[in-house]
């Protein structure tokens, strides 16, 4: 069979050469023909990049949720853990977390791969691991390879093998199969586990994706992670999904080479007789309270917490429009918007800028929900509800990154949130979506029914959890027992619903899915775990494809018979 494998792959190599040579770097002549040369072409690029991981300290983020059986649902959610912090891969592979990850007194085990005691404590460590097949001899001598299929990953066409350690009984060892590119030959996704687990360590199975952030670069983006039936200590099983995501692989560097790339053109000095330029107290106060806005949105994202001005901002700040628009409201200077990269369900205002975690934007299920989260901040900032001046003295804002959560703090007291959910209501009752409140109602039931499941979800880290609003939850309770029903109406979505993320520059974009048609209760998932399945381009593609909600099948293709790439 392995025998038959190598010549089919011979046959589409060759029938492939034409087309990969058009667009790889890779002089024709300089192609591997072979599956052997390909084998040494990837493991090269393997090792390659665990060298140049070195390089790059990517925020990690890592959710994991506990499962419990339900008998109309299948599973949901029982628990909850939550890591954020900073890769360093100069000594191995480290994480220097940024969130607190729970009691440091109590022992854990293991050292490689993901892995618990026996009070089930977690190890970041251990998922971001899994974002390399094996830095300990992944090549010929230690593994064998065996070719399967060719096969498109969104709009990038892969060769597929499977892979089995050479020798028996090798703990820790890579066992799955790898898809490769198949113009220079580097592994984009990696599914499978490691082998050997024991009595004080245990490897989980996991899906591993790699993003092409620059010509010839791929980086690790996405895991995916899931164990359903594994049994520890005495007669305890797990339970569990997790998703883990890397980004700001560039971290400043992107703006700042924007910043110099522009062309300045001088404007002329205005005559000052002409044009009062001197500032009132009230006005200095409001420069002042921006001077503070902007040093913390710079200070948090130059560390990677705070994604830069983007399409995302724009959709926020038409929503935030609507609402000022219709409710006769004029603020100076003017309300902004920013998201804050992480997958907690957050929101807060610094002075007139609101923020929304993308973990809260991706789990919200229409228009009308964002406008209800939006309304809430914004009345924070009718209401004069002022925080975070002191930020405007330079000094306040330079901390370690690892103190970022403790130092800065934008929480209301009880008092002004109370306040703001009362005038958010009123601003809702004259807005566009006045009519669709109920759709809002309905998400926030639905968070206060898994909030005991989900805490560290729903825990802010640098404002307050998502708002509780009585008369929007009210609203929607009454709709539901005078009126039918619509058994496709999801109250919310799976994390990862609407954002996607640029691993490179930190870029968010909405994602632009085909729609699904019916969607049965159990697949609804709100708040939930999902798998990733991105839809790979590579770098210099047209960023405007749609993200496919799973992975394209695989072209059939004859041997000798070269495929076609404009098809699945």
């Amino acid at each position: 069979m392995r025998t038959l494998s190598r010549n089919i792959l011979v046959l589409a190599l060759s029938a492939c050469a034409g087309v990969a040579a058009v667009a790889s770097p890779v002089p024709a002549a300089d192609q591997p023909r072979t599956v052997d040369q390909v084998i040494d072409r990837f493991v090269a690029n393997e090792q390659r990049l665990y060298g140049q991981m070195k390089n790059y300290s990517p925020l990690v983020e890592t959710y994991i949720q506990n499962l419990k059986p339900d008998k109309d649902l299948g599973t949901v959610p029982a628990g909850d853990k939550y890591f954020l912090g900073r890769a360093n891969f100069t000594k191995g592979v480290a994480l220097v977390p940024l969130n607190e990850t729970g009691s440091k007194s109590r022992k854990m085990i293991g050292s490689i791969g993901n892995f618990f005691s026996f009070a089930m404590q977690f190890l970041p460590d251990g998922f971001l691991q899994m974002i390399f097949i094996d830095t300990n001899g992944f090549d010929k001598q230690h593994y064998k390879f065996d070719y399967v299929r060719r096969e498109f990953l969104g709009e990038v066409r892969c060769l597929v093998f499977d892979v089995t350690p050479a020798e028996k009984g090798n703990h820790g060892r890579f066992v799955g199969r790898i898809w490769v590119e198949d113009q220079d030959y580097h592994v984009v996704r990696f599914n499978g586990g490691y082998g050997g687990n024991g009595h004080s360590s245990w490897y989980f199975h996991f899906d591993s994706w790699r993003t092409n952030v620059q010509p010839g670069l791929w980086l690790p983006t996405f895991v995916y992670s899931q164990e359903s039936d594994l049994h520890y200590a005495i007669s305890k099983k797990l339970d569990f999904k997790a998703q883990t995501r890397l980004w700001g692989y560039n971290l400043g560097n992107s703006a700042q080479e924007q910043e110099l790339s522009k062309i300045l053109v001088e404007t002329p000095v205005q005559d000052d007789t002409k044009t009062a330029n001197d500032l009132s107290p009230i006005q200095a106060q409001r420069s002042w309270d921006r001077q503070a806005e902007d040093n913390v949105t710079d200070r948090l994202e130059r560390i990677g917490l705070m994604a830069p001005k983007g399409e995302v901002d724009k959709v926020l700040e038409t929503v935030i429009n609507n609402l000022e628009v219709t409710n006769n409201i004029d603020l100076d200077p003017e309300v902004r918007c920013r998201v804050l990269m992480t997958s907690t369900l957050e929101s807060f205002t610094v002075g007139h800028t609101i923020v929304l975690s993308r973990g809260l934007i991706d789990v919200l299920p229409d228009e009308a929900s964002l406008a209800t989260m939006l309304a809430h901040e914004l009345s924070h900032v009718v209401l004069g509800h002022r925080v975070g001046s002191q930020y405007a003295f330079f000094d306040q804002i330079l901390v370690e990154d690892k103190d970022t959560f403790r130092h800065f703090g934008f929480s209301r007291t009880p008092e002004e949130e109370a306040a703001a959910n009362s005038k958010a209501i009123l601003i809702l009752n004259n807005s566009p979506y006045k009519n669709q409140l109920a759709n809002a109602g309905l998400f926030l039931q639905a968070l206060d029914s898994r909030q005991k499941e989900i805490p560290n979800l729903i825990s802010g880290h640098l404002g307050n959890r998502v708002p509780e609003i009585n008369d929007l939850k009210s609203t929607m309770a009454l709709d539901a027992a005078h009126g039918p029903q619509n058994p496709q109406k999801i109250a919310a979505l799976p994390l990862g619903g609407r954002v996607k993320i640029d691993p490179w520059n930190d870029n968010l974009a909405m994602i632009k899915s085909k729609p699904i048609g019916t969607v049965a209760e159990r697949e609804k998932m709100p708040f939930e775990v999902t798998p990733f399945m991105p839809y790979l381009i590579r770098f210099g593609a047209d960023n405007g494809k749609p993200v496919a909600a799973s992975a394209t099948s695989p072209q059939e293709v004859k041997p000798g018979e070269a495929p076609d790439p404009t098809k699945p």
